[in-house]
């Protein structure tokens, strides 16, 4: 199966999932370099849009990203990459786990119609039960 990097000038995003726990870890851009040296190699490799060069997540830090299974999305222009993490378990280049750590307030009428007043928060980023 082919991924289509035209609908995105030759990149497509590459969503990365803790294989073990499920938790979303990070997004990033792949050309279809990047994507073949991940799938050859089984470590993952993005296309930095402000270098204009390949990068291997973890080479410096040795927080490496293991790849355990690849899918496409069924329009295929996009990666889910089920990775298992090496080293400390620092993904993001803040420090933290994931790089999603900034949750952004919802509007009252949107998360009430949305969860119902008692759920708001109630539910992680990865977590099962997310969706209500």
């Amino acid at each position: 199966m082919e991924i289509d990097f035209d609908k995105m000038q030759g990149l497509a995003p590459a969503v990365i999932q803790d294989a073990g726990t499920g938790e979303l870890l990070m997004v990033g851009f792949m050309n279809k370099e990047a994507l073949d040296k991940t799938l050859h190699t089984g470590f993952v490799t993005f296309y930095s849009r402000t270098r204009q060069a390949l990068w291997t997540k973890g080479v410096s830090s040795g927080n490496r990203l293991q790849v355990v299974a690849a899918f496409a999305d069924c329009d295929r222009d996009t990666v889910l990459l089920r990775v298992r993490v090496l080293g400390e378990g620092k993904v993001c280049h803040t420090g933290t786990r994931s790089c999603f750590t900034q949750e952004l307030p919802l509007g009252g009428a949107l998360g009430n119609a949305v969860f119902g007043q008692e759920n708001v928060g109630q539910a992680g980023v990865g977590q099962e039960g997310a969706e209500r």
